[in-house]
């Protein structure tokens, strides 16, 4: 073990702090399988007291104020960027890159927007560009589906890769909380951010999709032409609601390739079997299940987020560049074009089974008018419960459970439904995923 692997470290939040502590306190058994110290020699933040808590770990390290100054060091070969963003963070792996310089990012949205480009410039410059820790933390769907499944045939990804929104819900389901307070427990409990637009809205989970689309399918998808539907209008009734009928709902990214050749890719809740391993992954966890044409079905799941988690999966990243640079191994990059070709099935193509909630009015003829007005669009019906609206008199509800139909008619359909007086609020629909 002659030659020493230094990082330089650029963002220095919870996760970067969490790098920090792994690669100190964990230093041996990383040098044991890198093959060589992996040594943190600079780490950059603009928030002094951030730097002061490194310093108190290793007065060694180098402190600096500008992530830009990182790439310029010749004690660093690996940067790691954690920054977070967009803009700030493509100049800074760019600068990275060309100044001959690996990097390992955990930045799913720089990926999912700018990575045609950025692994294209990796390759150029002969660098390593590693990226485990964008999706799904410690569970390492990544190297599953680029190593472990390379040979095969991938069929569809489906899972649970937001632990904020499965958080939520698992609230909801477990105790009944409202929306709002079980928002409200995921943020005292550090599962949400102050500001959790992204993955309550299911954006976060959107950019990660459009990374595992790549390396499923060899695609090059961009967020904003995924389907994407937030978990914001699950209300505790449809909770109930699919437990009655042997459901539970989940957070669910799905990425499949169609006989077609289009890909069918959306972020939504969903209604899935109590049966199905999905529905056991609760709380803050995240799960994928990968189905491929050789092996048949993958199960992975665990902690999708916070410190601990996300740190290993970037020290990961560390040890194998570590293993190439020590090897003179070739770099090994990412093929992914830099222009979209795929085609992206439109989300009113769709087949599948629909959850429907209506709020009508309570009286008589209501049910059979509705059930007419499905069936005039070939919609038929599986199965059906009516309540009374706990709280507003005169009015009930009406829950649903559709056969197999295409989603633009059933939009229509409920278009048209809710356009007339049989309905006192819009009805609210979540697709069933088996």
């Amino acid at each position: 073990m002659e030659r020493e692997i230094r990082v330089g470290l650029c963002g220095c939040g919870v996760i970067g702090e969490g790098v920090v502590t792994v690669l100190r306190e964990h230093a041996d058994v990383i040098a044991a399988r890198a093959g060589a110290p992996i040594k943190l020699t600079a780490v950059a933040d603009k928030d002094p007291a951030r730097l002061e808590i490194v310093r108190a770990q290793d007065p060694s390290i180098a402190l600096l104020d500008d992530a830009f100054e990182i790439p310029k060091r010749d004690d660093v070969d690996i940067v790691v960027e954690l920054i977070g963003g967009v803009e700030l963070a493509d100049r800074l792996v760019r600068a990275a890159l060309d100044a001959k310089k690996h990097v390992v990012t955990a930045n799913k949205a720089l990926l999912a927007e700018r990575g045609g480009a950025l692994f294209a410039l990796a390759e150029a410059n002969g660098c390593d560009l590693y990226f485990e820790a964008a999706v799904a933390g410690a569970i390492p769907v990544i190297r599953v589906i680029r190593e472990s499944l390379a040979s095969d045939h991938i069929r569809s990804v489906r899972g649970i890769i937001n632990g904020t929104s499965n958080y939520i819900l698992s609230s909801m389901a477990n105790e009944g909380a409202a929306f709002e307070d079980a928002l409200k427990a995921a943020q005292e409990a550090g599962f949400a951010e102050a500001d959790p637009t992204l993955d309550i809205t299911g954006g976060d989970a959107g950019h990660k999709l459009a990374i595992i689309a790549g390396l499923a399918f060899g695609a090059r998808v961009l967020p904003s032409e995924i389907p994407t539907e937030g978990i914001e209008q699950v209300d505790p009734r449809d909770i109930q609601y699919a437990r009655n009928f042997g459901y539970v709902i989940r957070p669910l990214a799905v990425a499949e390739r169609l006989r077609s050749g289009a890909l069918d890719l959306r972020v939504h809740p969903a209604l899935v079997p109590e049966g199905d391993p999905l529905a056991y992954v609760d709380g803050a966890l995240n799960a994928v299940a990968i189905q491929g044409e050789m092996v048949g079905p993958s199960f992975l799941s665990g902690l999708g987020a916070g410190a601990g988690p996300t740190a290993t999966s970037v020290a990961g990243d560390i040890i194998d560049i570590a293993k190439n640079s020590l090897a003179g191994a070739p770099v090994r990059t990412w093929h992914l074009p830099s222009e979209g070709d795929q085609k992206i099935q439109a989300i009113a193509d769709l087949s599948s089974r629909y959850y429907l909630r209506f709020s009508v009015q309570d009286e008589s003829g209501v049910l059979a008018a509705l059930s007419g007005k499905l069936s005039d669009s070939g919609i038929s019906i599986e199965k059906m419960v009516q309540d009374a609206d706990s709280g507003d008199a005169g009015t009930a509800s009406i829950a649903m459970l559709t056969h197999h139909a295409r989603e633009g008619d059933v939009r229509d359909s409920l278009r048209a439904i809710d356009n007339t007086h049989l309905t006192t609020a819009p009805t609210h629909l979540i697709r069933i995923v088996e």
